[in-house]
Parts: C-alpha cells; structure tokens; sequence
C-alpha cells in the first residue's frame, strides 16, 4: 500500500481502488450466531468507560440488601405455622363464625342442603385458604425463598441483547439505513438493504460505509459520487485502498458499531463496585485516547491479551476508515499476520518490502535533530537533549542545504566523528553555493564545539554506530532508492507493524523504539487533519521513555491519538519517571504476579477511597441472678465456650483502593486490575478483570 494514499474513502475516488476477489466469508460476523442484521438491532447501552455496550443491561449502583437463606426459611416456616393455626381456629369456630357471612349473604336460602351449596361453600373455602396463603405468603416471604432454592443467588437480570431488538421493517431499523432514506436515497438504502440481507455485507463494509457517509454529510459535493459508487459495488463501495475488507483472521470479539474490542469480565466479587460487577469490559478510541500502561511479568498474556486484541480493533477500524495504527514489537511477537497489514518493516530483515524513515518524514533539519537527539541520548544520564539536538542541527542543515537530503547512518556518523574527507567534502559543496555562508558558519561552529567540554558528539557517534552495522545495510536510506515508511502516513487510514531486532540488536531496538515513539508524538501533534483515531502499540517499551516522551504521551488526548506501553516491570523507566508516567496515562493496567515495589506506584496513583468497617467485639456476661447464673453454667458446659454479647462498630475509614501487597499477592493468574479515564474525563474505578485473552 502507499503510504501517500487518501484516509477519507471519498466515494469520487474508489474507482482506482482494487475490490476484492471475493466478498467476505460470513463466518467474519461479530457474533457467532446472529446475522449482521441482529447485530446491527442489538441496543448498546453507555454505562461509563470500559463497558461492553452490545446488549449491555444497566445495574443498580448498590447491592441490594440481601437476607440470608436461614433467616428466609425460619421466617417462611413460622408464617406456615401461624397460617395453618388461624385456619384451624376458623374451622373449629374458636373465633366465631364472621367469616361465613359472605357466603351466606351470596347464596339463597332455598340452597340449603342442596348440592350447589355444597360447591359453593367449597369455592367460599378455597377463597378463604387462597387469602391466607396469600397473605401470609407475603409476610414469610415465600416468593423470594422459592426463587433462591431454583435459581440460587444469582437471580439478576438477564444481559440478554435480543429481548430489546427493534421490529424488523421499521422506520428505525438500522437495515434498512434511515439516514440515507432521509436524504432521499433511497435506491441507494435499499441496493444496502439487500446487501445485508443476502449476507454481502459485513460489520466493516457497514462501519465504513456509514463513515463515508458521515463524510458526506460534512462535505454533500460527495453525495452524487457516494450514490454511484454504492449502486455500482454494494458492499464494496469506498473500499479501504488496500482493498481489503476483512481482517485474514480475528482473534478477539469486537464491536465495530460501538469501535469496542472485548477484553474480559469484571469479577463478581466485593473488591468491584457492585455496578460493574460481572459485566463485560471493552476498551475503544474514548479511553485508549488517554493512552494505557501495562505492567506485568514475562508470561501474563500482555501480548495475547492485551496488545494484539487492540490492535486488531484498531486494525479493523482502520479497514473502516476510522483509524491508523502502527504496531512495534520485537521480531516473531505474535501480533497478528502480516496479510492484516499494509506495512510491515521488518529492521535487520534483508527481505523486508519496506524501510523506516529515521528522519520521520520532515524537511526541516531542526525538528529532526531534536527527534534524533532523544532518541539517540535521550535516556543517558549527564547529557543534554537539547545540546545533542543542537550539534545534530549543525549537521544536519549544511548537510541537506548542500545535497538537498539528510545524510544516511554512515554519513552521518562519519560527520559526528569529524572525519576530514567528509567534512571537506560538505565544505566545498557549501562553498560552491555562494548562498550558504549561514550553513558554513553551522558547520564551523560545530568543529569547534567537537571535543570540548560536555560536548555531546561523542555519545551521539557511539549511538550512531549501533545502526552503523552489517545487520543494518540497506536501512535508513535518504537516497530515495527504497520505500521508507514514515509517521507522517499517519494522515491516513494504515495499518503497519514493526518489528525490530531485539535479540541481537537490543540496544539498537530500544533506540528505535525512543525514535518511532518521539516520531508518533510529533506527528500525531502536527497532523491537520485529525478526524482519525491515530495509536501506537508497544509490545515491549522497555527503556523507551524519555522526560520528553512522558510530556508528549500526556498530549496525545488533545491530537484524538494515543499510545498502549507495557514493562514488565516499572524498574525498566527511569525512576524519576516513574510517578509522571503514571500520571500522564489515564488507564492503568497490573497484571497478576506484580512486585510490591510497582504495586506501591499503582496504589498511590489509584489513591484512597471511604469504606464502612464494622468492628466486632465479643464481651462475656457475668450474671447476678442465681438461676441465671446456674444457666450459663450450663450452657458453657454443653457449648464449651462461655455466654457473650457481641458490641458492633460502625465506621467510616480512609483506605488504599488497592494495595500494593493486595496487587503482589490477590490478583489471580488470568486476571489484571484495570483502571479507566476517558477523554471526556469519565473515571472508572480499578476493577479486577478476568481476562478473555484471544482465539
């Protein structure tokens, strides 16, 4: 795919792009059972961050006072009992006989004796019986124990998505798509109408034509040519441009009308808040748009977990035209296969297609100085980012003002390390152009800066060489002769993956890694047209931030982007970026089998709330009465245990939402605790997630 291509699927456009060979199969539907038309009924209810809205049944916030069983069958034998008394005292005619009096009065004398007053005082009876069992039914709570021995405790309202289906053929039914008969085209809704019922179409053919429509509607210059398209290619109108309309294969549940992707289920336990308990979770753009840190040990399910579902949701919405995602992970990290990408770099790779732009895709030698510098020396201790972007500057410039590109890695480090060929090479390039004397005095100034005292060149020519290998030929080419891919594609709707060396590579891969993060924060930022969800995915950001990453990470929610980081653990961030990166993303993951060191960063982040405790305490009774006294007595000889009373203590107390030992030790193997923050600032408290993990 180029990188250059359109991210808005104008409809005027999709006759240069290739359909498929053949629709998508069926089995691509985001239920496993209900056709698309089902799913598009399917009510989705907003219930805060993180919620599964696909058929999602709102809860109380509180939990119901519940009594316990035997207290329920106590109270049910006692009301019998004392149902089954005032019925034999009215039989008997121990309370007289008022109670016969209606039946009396409703039947004629001439019955006496008869048959019909026999049935009739039978009938009298049995109103009289179905009274009394009503009532005291009620009062011993018969119904509720009859509930809570067939169905136990778990007698909770049915999630169940298909009791609220529109009626098929309505006005609103979204098959039959409404908004495009409001605006009088109708043969186009019903050529998409009969594509859904034919089993055509499926949840991305949807998703992306309902975007192309909202385009539409911004811009109805694009009505005619979106009409046209649809009536000639159905479900295949404005087609992603790579053609493709599915992903080769799903591992996770998603929800491409609510932009969702599953991610597990909230614990029914007490440490969730009532409400959220046993619902689904789901991430979407609205959350991960505060970006998301995930930390966990080796062997947790991040990846498979975590960063390959959203990734695959971001990869599907891309497909619809609603987002761009680039994914970065370590060669042979199962983050889906490269047929569900556009572009995959593969660094080191001698076969990879497509090569990484170290520059970034700008022309402007002091931005890409400033990005090559913390990238570069952004995580070394002593040296200033902004001298070492300064001295890459005075390269930089001369450099691209004398050839009309940026120097490759060999130049590059050649120029760092002040060898004379290249240097008087640049020289007289610049000499020859009698326009470049401000160039020269660049160039001038960093020969002298070179050795002196906290000069930056030498750490910057050692990092430099770490891309200057073997392994790396080919790589970073400015020439023009390969296909570098650069951030700033993210403009439109791709989907790439890279995968770095780490194995034999590790330095040079987490530098990489500084780079692409500083490179997605730049261009996320400078983006003019921001109508796509931008996201970058890290398998492993391990040595990857930087003091200025960090601040460009807590930017991203204002330039609709945002980024996914996991560590396996927080001793991989320099320490004092520890607290401000825990601040600068909105959701927080831990992963089972955490340290109580980066349980403790979790805890203070996820701060305290007010708990009710009750305290119990248990006082024995001294009696002064004999008799009383000869009856404990007993009772501690039968029981073993003296008699107490029992002195309870209501209180309200300030307590850790989570704490550290309880993150280290209570989280089950499975499960994560996850806080959420949407960008709209709707805050979802840290709840224990049980995770789906993927297919």
């Amino acid at each position: 795919m180029d990188t250059d291509g359109t991210h808005e699927m104008r409809p005027d456009r999709t006759a240069h792009i290739p359909r498929p060979a053949a629709p998508p199969k069926p089995s691509h539907a985001p239920m496993a059972g209900p056709t698309l038309g089902d799913w598009l009924r399917v009510p989705r209810a907003s219930d805060g961050p993180g919620v599964w809205r696909y058929g999602h049944v709102p809860r109380a916030a509180e939990e119901p006072e519940v009594t316990p069983t035997r207290q329920l069958v106590s109270g049910a034998l006692i009301a019998l009992l004392a149902g089954l008394l005032l019925w034999s005292l009215l039989w008997n005619g121990y309370l007289g006989g008022f109670w016969l009096w209606p039946l009396y009065m409703f039947t004629p004398d001439s019955w006496a004796g008869t048959f019909p007053s026999v049935v009739a005082s039978y009938i009298w009876y049995a109103i009289v019986i179905g009274a009394l069992v009503f009532g005291f039914g009620r009062l011993g709570r018969w119904p509720e124990l009859l509930r809570r021995l067939l169905f136990g405790r778990a007698a909770r309202p049915l999630h169940s998505a298909e009791q609220a289906l529109p009626e098929p053929g309505s006005e609103d039914d979204p098959v039959r798509w409404p908004q495009l008969r409001g605006a009088g085209l109708g043969e186009v809704a019903d050529r998409l109408e009969g594509e859904v019922g034919g089993g055509r179409m499926n949840d991305v053919d949807y998703a992306r034509i309902h975007r192309a429509w909202d385009s539409v509607r911004v811009d109805p210059s694009r009505m005619r040519a979106f009409a046209d398209s649809v009536r000639d290619k159905g479900a295949g109108a404005c087609v992603h441009p790579s053609g493709d309309r599915d992903l080769p294969v799903r591992a996770a549940r998603h929800d491409l009308l609510a932009r969702q992707v599953l991610l597990g289920t909230v614990e029914d336990g007490v440490r969730n808040p009532y409400a959220r308990r046993g619902t689904s979770l789901a991430l979407d753009p609205d959350v991960l748009g505060t970006s998301l840190l995930a930390v966990g040990p080796s062997g947790t399910g991040k990846t498979q977990r975590l960063v390959r579902p959203v990734v695959e949701s971001l990869a599907l919405q891309a497909l619809a035209g609603q987002a761009a995602v680039v994914a970065v992970g370590a060669a042979g990290a199962q983050l889906g296969p490269d047929a569900a990408y556009d572009v995959v770099v593969r660094i080191g790779d001698p076969g990879s297609v497509y090569d990484l732009d170290l520059y970034g895709g700008t022309t402007d030698p002091d931005e890409a100085a400033t990005l090559l510098a913390e990238a570069f020396v952004g995580d070394v201790p002593g040296i200033d980012v902004r001298r070492a972007a300064t001295a890459l500057a005075q390269l930089l410039g001369p450099f691209r003002a004398a050839y009309g590109r940026f120097p490759a890695v060999p130049e590059l480090r050649e120029l760092l390390d002040q060898v004379p060929a290249a240097f008087d090479a640049l020289r007289r390039e610049l000499a020859a152009d009698g326009a470049q004397q401000a160039m020269l005095r660049e160039l001038d100034a960093r020969t002298r800066q070179h050795g002196a005292h906290g000069d930056p060149g030498p750490a910057l020519a050692d990092r430099v060489a770490l891309l200057d290998r073997p392994a790396f030929a080919g790589f970073f080419d400015t020439t023009g002769q390969g296909r570098p891919f650069s951030l700033r594609a993210l403009e439109h709707p791709i989907r790439v993956r890279v995968d770095l060396p780490e194995r034999g590579h590790a330095d040079a891969s987490r530098m990489l890694a500084r780079l692409l993060l500083a490179q997605f924060n730049a261009a996320a930022a400078a983006r003019a047209d921001r109508s796509l969800f931008a996201f970058l995915a890290f398998d492993d950001a391990s040595h990857t931030l930087t003091a200025e990453t960090v601040r460009g990470v807590q930017r991203l929610r204002s330039a609709h982007a945002g980024v996914l980081l996991t560590l396996r653990t927080l001793d991989d961030v320099p320490e004092a970026l520890r607290t401000p990166l825990l601040g600068a993303v909105g959701c927080r993951m831990a992963f089972a089998g955490v340290t109580t060191w980066d349980g403790k960063r979790f805890a203070e982040a996820w701060g305290t709330e007010w708990v009710e405790t009750r305290d119990v305490t248990h006082r024995t009774v001294f009696a002064d009465q004999p008799l009383t006294r000869a009856i404990h007595a007993f009772r501690k000889l039968v029981t073993g245990k003296a008699v107490t009373t029992d002195a309870v203590t209501v209180r309200q107390v300030e307590r850790e939402r989570w704490s550290a030992s309880d993150l280290a030790h209570a989280v089950p193997p499975g499960h994560a605790v996850l806080s959420l923050t949407s960008v709209s600032g709707e805050r979802a408290a840290p709840l224990l997630v049980r995770l789906a993990g993927t297919a």
